[in-house]
């Protein structure tokens, strides 16, 4: 009951800040496939541009929209509101708490990927997107999401979470396989960003769409993700650590 309470919460905040949340989800993504999709002329292995960029447009929308609806939050939660101390003394489990976050940041990324796919569905570019892309898609936001909690525990003052996001999720988000391919990047720095979640997610997805057999070992590396940062959540909440 601990993780439908968590989930019961986040939903009351979805419905009050529908439209915020919605636009949010739409503007800076749309920029994207405009900008890089119809402004810039190109191809991409014979095909389109926008038909390479679709997907990762998606997965990168999948992150943005699970870290910021949990980092943000939890962080005001945690420094401001002093929220923390009810939920150790409430009965819901912590794991529960932990668990329910992450569940729900990963369908709020979900939310927004899924307001992309919409959104590019007149272009008719004969990408599919079926039940194994939403799976990997909502596997990713539950890497960021638990990042993101990890993060609202590391952050010292409100600052902290945008900072973050600057220096790790705005690189991951232009770099990881997205808008070019990985395999272009420098050796070395190849390897790196190509183990990346988002670079993993983005390749899967368009191997999908593409109709490509997709190569899934990112699926295992992502659940190592998650397993990592959960992990890492758990330790800070039952050892009340910066709490």
């Amino acid at each position: 009951m601990g993780i439908i309470t968590i989930l019961w919460e986040k939903w009351r905040e979805f419905v009050r800040d529908f439209s915020r949340i919605t636009l949010a989800a739409m503007i800076a993504p749309l920029m994207y496939l405009i900008v890089f999709g119809w402004g810039i002329r190109t191809t991409m292995n014979g095909q389109p541009y926008l038909y390479f960029l679709i997907p990762g447009v998606i997965s990168l929308t999948t992150m943005n929209g699970s870290f910021n609806a949990i980092a943000q939050n939890l962080n005001v939660q945690r420094l401001y509101e002093k929220a923390f101390d009810q939920v150790i003394i409430s009965p819901t489990p912590l794991w529960q708490f932990i668990a329910g976050q992450i569940i729900a940041g990963a369908l709020r990324g979900i939310y927004a990927g899924g307001i992309i796919l919409l959104l590019v569905l007149p272009v008719r570019t004969g990408l599919h997107f079926n039940l194994l892309s939403f799976f990997i898609l909502f596997l990713n936001g539950a890497v960021f999401s638990s990042m993101g909690i990890v993060v609202s525990f590391l952050a010292r003052n409100h600052a902290d979470v945008p900072r973050f996001s600057n220096y790790f999720i705005m690189p991951m988000a232009y770099l990881c396989n997205t808008f070019f391919s990985t395999d272009n990047i420098p050796r070395g720095a190849r390897e790196f960003i190509a183990a990346l979640p988002l670079s993993q997610t983005s390749r899967m997805v368009r191997a999908i769409a593409s109709g490509q057999p997709p190569v899934l070992t990112g699926i295992p590396l992502l659940f190592l993700y998650l397993s990592l940062f959960t992990a890492a959540a758990l330790f800070f909440v039952y050892k009340k650590k910066n709490l």
